[in-house]
């Protein structure tokens, strides 16, 4: 099953454990914007991308969803 952009942000969002709240306080950024990348409406800046794939210790791949083949 694929997923789309939103859902996976959301699924590594709460396997790690955090809320909205607490993912935008760390990136510093609205939370807001964390519900509006989960439903599709925006898509996260390049070093927003990066820093939820360093902090949730996935690549940026697994974060888009690209398959390796």
């Amino acid at each position: 099953m694929q997923f789309m952009f939103g859902e996976r942000l959301r699924y590594f969002r709460k396997q790690n454990g955090y809320t909205q709240v607490e993912l935008a306080q760390i990136l510093g950024i609205k939370q807001s914007s964390v519900s509006d990348w989960e439903n599709d409406v925006s898509r996260p800046e390049y070093e927003n991308l990066i820093a939820l794939a360093k902090l949730y210790d996935e690549t940026v791949d697994a974060l888009l969803g690209v398959d390796k083949k």
